[in-house]
């Protein structure tokens, strides 16, 4: 966990701790007497050592690690990301737990974000306008979270023939592709 954690002097340390509560006390799953009983002292270094890393996770949880190292490189080396445009994305929800993000870049360098948080979910037919691929293009999958380095079952394109069909607990980037396939 990354807890609160402070340096202060044992006065100051106990009025932060009585305000940090009274805060967090405004959170319905922290208002209970119990929930606030919980809330580590922030002055109490065992609070401090809880939020170390422990770095022999990134051996543990390599799948982890890996996905975040490839999501950091996609956002850091992709143009159309590394951009980071408000102007030039558009976005909608395309089912109870599944959403897209398309990023536009120059002369139709697309990118499409598909985000589905929930179960399995099937959008056929697909109406929305932001899943239509550039004038005679198609979509490339470019980035997958089901990769099997992460620990997915393996690089699974969701957009069929007739829609798309979306693992649940999943996310995919595509890049725009000219021409036909």
């Amino acid at each position: 966990p990354f807890l609160f954690f402070t340096d202060h002097t044992a006065e100051l340390g106990k009025l932060v701790h009585e305000g940090r509560k009274k805060f967090l006390s405004e959170f319905p799953s922290y208002g209970s007497a119990g929930a606030q009983d919980q809330i580590p002292d922030p002055n109490d270094p065992a609070t401090f050592e809880r939020s170390k890393l422990d770095f022999s996770e990134r051996r543990k949880q390599r799948g982890w690690y890996a996905l975040h190292e490839d999501l950091l490189r996609l956002r850091r080396e992709d143009p159309i990301f590394a951009a980071q445009s408000r102007e030039s994305l558009d976005g909608a929800v395309i089912g109870p737990q599944a959403f897209v993000i398309r990023f536009f870049g120059a002369d139709d360098d697309d990118r499409l974000l598909v985000v589905n948080l929930g179960a399995d979910h099937s959008y056929v037919p697909a109406p929305e306008p932001l899943l239509a691929p550039v004038a005679g293009g198609s979509w490339q999958l470019g980035w997958s979270s089901e990769d099997p380095r992460y620990g997915g079952p393996g690089l699974i394109n969701p957009l069929a023939e007739d829609g798309w069909r979306i693992p649940g607990m999943s996310a995919v980037v595509f890049r725009s592709r000219h021409g036909q396939e």
